[in-house]
């Protein structure tokens, strides 16, 4: 019964907390409207969603998401620090490829979004067979220690809320 309600448990519960944000104050309209909206919009695409994504450890999404904000904060104070004091000629960029142990596509759009918010990093491509991801850096003197710390930092955490 609670699943036909709510087919995607975390997907109505982000909702009402997006458009509560979204209203920026308390109001009871405003909360029955965000629940309204938090049953239907999950039941009118479930049709899209043959396969659901499993969260194997919904409670480890925590300790990733602080993990990402405390990344994105020292990145930005690296970027800066690039930006300001290292000469545009002592920079080295690289294109690296990230092979990708994770097979779920959730998993991997996640790690996508997370590097590309780390400043310094876009990801750019994902290759045909899922199997790398192509990351820019804009500044990667060891591109092999980028390589590793996106695996053990993001993808391993990934792995295990994922897969």
């Amino acid at each position: 019964m609670i699943r036909r309600i709510f087919p995607h448990p975390y997907l109505s519960a982000l909702l009402v907390l997006i458009w509560m944000l979204l209203v920026n104050r308390f109001a009871w309209g405003s909360l029955v409207f965000a629940v309204i909206l938090s049953i239907a919009i999950p039941a009118l695409t479930e049709p899209y969603w043959p396969d659901r994504a499993r969260l194997r450890n919904p409670l480890k999404i925590l300790t990733y998401f602080l993990l990402v904000i405390w990344d994105i904060v020292v990145a930005n104070i690296q970027v800066a620090l690039i930006v300001l004091f290292k000469p545009n000629r002592k920079l080295q960029p690289a294109w690296i490829t990230v092979p990708l142990d994770l097979r779920s596509p959730e998993a991997i759009t996640v790690l996508a979004g997370t590097i590309t918010l780390t400043p310094g990093t876009v990801s750019s491509d994902l290759s045909q067979d899922g199997h790398a991801l192509l990351v820019h850096c804009l500044h990667a003197p060891d591109p092999e220690s980028i390589i590793s710390d996106i695996k053990s930092r993001y993808e391993a955490r990934l792995k295990e809320i994922f897969e």
